[in-house]
């Protein structure tokens, strides 16, 4: 059965600039939510709540042992909603609008 998502949201979500942020660190590999927390200055349940819909999603991947979660992300799914087609001029105007921010 295929994983139904709404794209916009995705990329929406993944061009905000502190979940971008978030998302950069996790290129290097798993990380831990309160280590993400930290890099961006906020707490670990608005990380969590940033990332709900990629995690519900599975852009990103969540792993719980006790107290601890472990973040890391699925980069291949990441990148196919980049490269894909249909998509590729809301990724322009997201990237667009998130350089709007940094300037």
């Amino acid at each position: 059965m295929a994983d139904s998502f709404d794209r916009e949201k995705v990329v929406d979500c993944m061009f905000d600039p502190v979940t971008s942020s978030i998302i950069a660190e996790l290129e290097n590999g798993t990380k831990s939510c309160t280590f993400l927390a930290e890099q961006v200055s906020i707490p670990e349940t608005e990380v969590l709540e940033r990332l709900a819909y990629l995690i519900d999603h599975e852009f990103i991947i969540k792993n719980t042992n006790g107290d601890k979660s472990m973040i890391s992300a699925n980069s291949e799914k990441l990148t196919s909603i980049v490269e894909s087609n249909e998509n590729f001029d809301q990724t322009i105007s997201s990237l667009e609008k998130m350089d709007s921010y940094l300037n």
